[in-house]
């Protein structure tokens, strides 16, 4: 009989956010593969979970999922784990639920944390409808992708790092304007966990002069219906509808 992929989310901060279920999984499993097992072993330790570990992530996913599609073929229960929040969100995850589906292997995602959603309502911008963009391309496309998003109708929510953050809100500035309101979420459910609300022209400037540590949620109001029939009435675009 076949085995069982689990794709299991851990806290993103706070070990209090772990699920009672996530870690009967995490003890019941045959294996666990992390994203990085130095960063996963304390969170292991806290909840007495002694199921052994590998190593995947996004340079040796490539060589290793077929390996691991018949590991679970064969009867192994595998549960997947990234060093924080739900796997295959920008991180490892997609290839290996890809292939346990090829197979025909039957492939469960638990319910957990993510950093996207506490950052979407705390940002206080209408969520009814909006867009995940994750981590921006570092150099090409990256322009490309920002003008495409000036025109997003919807608010939508990017993943920076630390470092890159003040460049990026001046960027997001300059292609939608500086008077767009946006937010900035850093640390999410952690002991600094915080939240800045502004436009993109305020927030550049803050964090142009305090540069933050810690995981970053950019939230950016999407474009107000005005300006978009503007800019289709300037290059004669038609809606076909």
């Amino acid at each position: 009989m076949a085995g069982k992929l689990y794709i299991v989310p851990t806290p993103v901060g706070n070990l209090g956010d772990m699920t009672p279920r996530a870690v009967e999984v995490l003890r019941a499993a045959d294996l666990i593969l992390a994203e990085d097992t130095r960063t996963s072993a304390p969170l292991l330790k806290k909840f007495d979970i002694h199921t052994p570990m590998a190593a995947h992530h996004k340079f040796n996913e490539h060589a290793t999922v077929q390996a691991l599609g018949s590991r679970i073929a064969g009867g192994e229960t595998v549960a997947l784990i990234s060093d924080a929040g739900t796997p295959g969100i920008s991180d490892p995850g997609f290839m290996l639920s890809r292939v346990c589906r090829e197979m025909g292997l039957p492939v469960e995602t638990l319910p957990g944390p993510t950093a996207l959603i506490p950052a979407l309502v705390n940002s206080g911008l209408p969520i009814d409808r909006f867009t995940f963009e994750g981590f921006l391309p570092p150099k090409k496309g990256r322009a490309t992708r920002l003008g495409e998003l000036s025109l997003e109708p919807r608010t939508f929510a990017i993943y920076e790092s630390p470092l890159r953050l003040a460049r990026t809100l001046q960027e997001l500035a300059e292609v939608c304007g500086a008077d767009r309101p946006a937010s900035v979420s850093r640390e999410i459910s952690k002991l600094h966990d915080t939240t800045e609300r502004g436009t993109l022209g305020e927030l550049a400037e803050l964090f142009a002069m305090n540069q933050p540590k810690g995981e970053i949620v950019i939230v950016v109001a999407g474009k107000p219906a005005p300006e978009r029939s503007a800019h289709k009435n300037k290059y004669k675009i038609q809606d076909n509808d």
